[in-house]
């Protein structure tokens, strides 16, 4: 699987996505990370792996314990790939902005 794929995929689901909210906020221990989850920690466990193969975490050792910290560069890839339908989705909306626009010149000539 491509990196972007890879990152996708992790940030498809909204457990994932809060686990990197919180991350966002520092670096966290495991327990601290899955207690707002109502699921079992093996299951926190299956969603910090993916996202550490998306590259979006990193584990740190410090001592006897782990620090999980966000590593958000991934997330410049999905970025850059939803960038590249803005133009299309500008277009869109201008063409939709036109269809609503009154047209003043065309009622004032009939009238």
């Amino acid at each position: 699987m491509d990196q972007l794929s890879s990152v996708l995929t992790a940030i498809a689901h909204p457990t994932r996505r809060a686990i990197m909210g919180r991350l966002a906020q520092g670096p966290a221990g495991f327990l601290d990370i899955a207690e707002p989850f109502d699921t079992a920690l093996n299951s926190v466990t299956k969603h910090l792996k993916l996202l550490e193969r998306a590259g979006l975490i990193e584990r740190k050792r410090l001592g006897r314990t782990v620090s999980i910290s966000l590593r958000a560069e991934p997330l410049r890839e999905v970025a850059g790939w939803v960038h590249g339908y803005e133009k299309f989705w500008n277009e869109r909306l201008d063409l939709f902005e036109k269809h609503f626009t009154p047209r003043k010149s065309t009622r004032r000539r009939k009238s």
